[in-house]
């Protein structure tokens, strides 16, 4: 079975997929695979019941979340079709097997008038400071603009920018490319960033965001800290993430729009459902849009 599971490695790259992702997927099947051995069962053998009995172990045995099977349920079906594809099975085993899956909560919150508080704070006082208040801020805008990811937004480069239409090209989940408009602050706070950069920048650097010591592209980790200190320089107590950022972007969005297509599309979700569960309306912007909208909620005028 190690043999297959190479194999299906290497489709797995032909397929564009990421180095990440492809690990995931095989150190997530190796489970499955363990498990298959132990109790002496071939792939052509697999059934809902081999599966529960393995769902079973993992969640009783060895204590894994439900998200985490659910994860693993997931390359071992992924898996599967490809065995049906080089006709090594005559279908996927795994094609209607589900758990039960759990209520994902939402991640925090920022209400849109607390935005301006972090993103129109002065400038510190001291020019170092000033300076990396001026990449920060690009950052902060750049985030809350447009929605993106961690990932996206540490490995933009200067080509994927174009300052001049307002958009911005972004590789995503699965080497996928979508382009995303940039707003007028952000564009703003880029040309600001931009000139600052040059005298920063190593040779050769093309990362849009790099180190005042280094002139590299900053990691993930480090534009983490940088949007952390600059929540609690504007007095915000609640902690400040990307995440969170492109939380606020989609769900601020979708509550002026209400159009969950085009929120969507900007994050670059292949599922709709997954932007069903990321994004929420507020409950009063709910409730008028029922008052307004529902023929028995609407008062009868006097």
């Amino acid at each position: 079975m190690s043999e297959l599971v190479q194999q299906w490695m290497q489709a797995l790259i032909r397929m564009n997929l990421s180095f990440h992702t492809r690990k995931a997927y095989q150190r997530d099947l190796l489970q499955f695979t363990v498990f298959l051995s132990c109790k002496s069962v071939a792939l052509q053998q697999v059934t809902h019941h081999t599966l529960r009995q393995f769902a079973a172990q993992r969640i009783e045995v060895d204590r894994i979340s439900s998200s985490s099977l659910q994860r693993e349920l997931s390359a071992v079906r992924s898996f599967a079709d490809w065995l049906v594809e080089q006709e090594i099975i005559a279908q996927n085993f795994a094609l209607d097997f589900a758990i039960q899956r759990p209520n994902r909560p939402l991640p925090g919150m920022l209400d849109a008038e607390i935005m301006p508080q972090i993103l129109d704070q002065v400038a510190p006082e001291k020019e170092r400071d000033a300076q990396l208040w001026c990449r920060d801020k690009a950052i902060l805008e750049l985030f809350y603009s447009s929605g993106l990811r961690l990932s996206e937004l540490a490995k933009l480069t200067l080509t994927q920018l174009d300052l001049a239409r307002g958009l911005v090209s972004v590789v995503g989940k699965g080497n996928k490319t979508r382009v995303v408009p940039v707003g007028s602050k952000a564009i703003e706070a880029l040309q600001a960033w931009l000139q600052l950069r040059n005298s920063w920048v190593a040779p050769e650097e093309d990362a849009i965001f790099v180190s005042e010591r280094s002139g590299k592209g900053l990691s993930t980790r480090q534009i983490e800290r940088r949007v952390s200190l600059q929540a609690e320089r504007a007095g915000i107590s609640q902690h400040l993430h990307p995440h969170l950022l492109r939380h606020c972007f989609a769900s601020h969005l979708l509550a002026s729009s209400g159009d969950l297509r085009a929120v969507q599309e900007l994050l670059g979700h292949a599922d709709i459902s997954t932007t069903q569960i990321y994004t929420h309306l507020d409950f009063a912007h709910l409730a008028k849009v029922y008052d307004s909208a529902h023929p028995r909620a609407r008062k009868k005028s006097s």
